[in-house]
């Protein structure tokens, strides 16, 4: 394969992802990178990416794994290999698949960190609301939190898709999947007094659809959310390490812990698998337990048990 296939099966492959997977940019740029990484290596390797063997990806694998490469990353670069190849099979630019039996590590899922309901509100408390940014701090606060968006979701967010009236929010996810929200009282206000604010940012030319904008009118981007939630649990001092994504976190596990039903969380998350969202389970084992100790017919039986073996109110306890 030289260098001009080589650039030109770049390029198709890129229109693979952006509009067949309808991946986000940051995620087209990993696995962009993730083919330039591969096909480099197997160039010093004196093969090619379609003339690559099992063998050969897996000792590609196994090189990246012993250059101390966190287990998290390299199954993020082996999901990319994976996803080169099933486009190489559809396109046709090879016949079997040398990463089909690829193994990545095992990747220990970390639970996420959930703020308290009081952290939360102290967060708020810590938005200047007299400044028009103020008032958007706390907006994006509870609208994180009320709403369970990611980062990306909140920066792109319209004010054509927030429905005051019926209270809820029209977002864009992975994928560029629609779907539909609950937005809360609380969020609606925060809004609401942001965007009447006479002092709020004018939008700039083109920005005029977005419902978050810094002070030069355009739209935020995720670095600047990250900044302006870090900064307000400082404010609020709140020692733990949070992102954005911890208000998340927080959203599906309080929701949890009131009773909501699972596939309901995953509906509102935008999660396309169940497993993603049982992640949450782990933050409510207290009121699980309470369940089975409620419910469960051995526990029923032991408690019935014990309790006509307890004596009555003046009965000999001899």
């Amino acid at each position: 394969m030289t260098a001009v296939s080589v650039d030109r099966l770049r390029s198709r492959y890129n229109a693979y992802l952006l509009l067949e997977r309808s991946f986000s940019p940051n995620t087209r740029m990993a696995y962009l990178a993730d083919y330039d990484r591969l096909a480099a290596w197997l160039a010093e390797n004196g093969s090619t990416l379609t003339d690559a063997t099992p063998d050969l990806l897996t000792e590609f694998i196994a090189e990246i794994h012993d250059l101390g490469v966190m287990a998290a990353t390299q199954s993020r670069i082996l999901a990319g290999i994976k996803s080169f190849y099933r486009f190489a099979m559809a396109e046709g630019t090879v016949t079997d698949d040398p990463s089909h039996l690829l193994q990545g590590p095992n990747v220990r899922r970390r639970l996420p960190s959930v703020l308290s309901v009081e952290e939360i509100d102290a967060m708020c408390g810590a938005c200047d609301i007299t400044s028009p940014l103020g008032l958007r701090n706390r907006a994006i606060i509870e609208t994180l939190y009320g709403s369970g968006l990611r980062v990306s979701e909140l920066c792109e967010l319209q004010r054509a898709h927030v429905n005051f009236t019926d209270g809820y929010l029209l977002v864009t996810g992975k994928g560029n999947k629609e779907r539909m929200v609950p937005l809360s009282d609380s969020a609606a206000d925060a809004i609401r007094r942001y965007q009447a604010c006479p002092q709020a940012p004018v939008p700039a030319r083109g920005e005029d659809g977005y419902v978050f904008l810094n002070r030069l009118g355009r739209h935020l981007t995720r670095v600047m959310v990250f900044y302006i939630v870090r900064d307000l649990a400082a404010a609020a001092g709140i020692a733990k390490t949070i992102s954005p994504h911890t208000l998340r976190h927080s959203f599906a596990t309080h929701l949890l812990e009131g009773g909501a039903n699972l596939r309901a969380i995953q509906q509102m998350l935008g999660h396309e698998s169940i497993g993603t969202t049982e992640i949450y389970l782990h933050m409510d084992t207290g009121r699980l337990r309470q369940e089975i100790l409620a419910h469960h017919p051995r526990n029923i039986a032991t408690a019935a048990c014990g309790n006509a073996s307890k004596p009555q109110e003046g009965e000999n306890r001899e």
